[in-house]
């Protein structure tokens, strides 16, 4: 019976490699420091709150300072979903 004849293989050449570019801006320039400034105005607003013994930053408001203060915070939340 006849050899069959040995085929060569053509060497494994993986396939290119994807460039992905990568932005690390947002794309818009008022996300991160709009974020950044709610999240430091209600930390602020709040220390302010306790620091001062609920005199500032509106003696009237009483505790409800502290709820204004983590609606700065949560602005900041809600507006780092806009980063991409």
């Amino acid at each position: 019976m006849p050899k069959s004849r040995i085929r060569k293989k053509d060497d494994f050449t993986p396939p290119p490699a994807k460039t992905t570019n990568l932005k690390m801006s947002s794309g818009r320039g008022w996300v991160a420091p709009l974020m950044l400034a709610m999240f430091l105005i209600g930390l602020v607003w709040i220390v302010m709150f306790y620091v001062s013994e609920g005199d500032l930053p509106i003696g009237a408001m009483g505790n409800w300072n502290i709820v204004c203060g983590f609606g700065f915070i949560a602005v900041g939340f809600g507006v780092s979903t806009q980063w991409k």
